[in-house]
């Protein structure tokens, strides 16, 4: 099993940046693949970014540009730096983490609890 644990999110006005983290911990070495989904009240989930073991990279339109996924290995820790925010990112943001890089895309094995993002306007 692994336990994923986000932090970092909170209030913030438009234009302004935030970095939410994600500490992993258990089984460590039976995932590959790390990615953000959010989902804001009333919507369907949305994936935003995933990051894998061997450096491929994947953002939602939306977000291209203005957000970076990003991993610290020896740290087991997926960040997402934010920036450029839009009232329209407002959301629950979950991590999620799957033992290949397709996994997250499909359906991942493991998700957090959730951060929630505000951005004001």
């Amino acid at each position: 099993q692994v336990q994923l644990v986000e932090s970092g999110g909170g209030l913030v006005q438009a234009g302004g940046s935030l970095r939410l983290s994600c500490a992993a911990s258990g089984s460590i070495s039976s995932i590959d693949a790390m990615g953000w989904y959010r989902q804001a009240p009333g919507k369907e989930r949305e994936l935003v970014a995933v990051i894998s073991g061997y450096g491929s990279i994947f953002y939602a339109d939306s977000v291209k540009g203005r957000f970076t996924v990003s991993r610290d290995t020896a740290k087991n820790t997926l960040y997402l730096q934010m920036s450029s925010l839009k009232p329209e990112d407002t959301a629950m943001y979950y991590c999620t983490a799957s033992p290949n890089y397709r996994g997250v895309f499909m359906g991942p094995d493991y998700w957090g609890q959730g951060t929630q993002v505000t951005v004001s306007s």
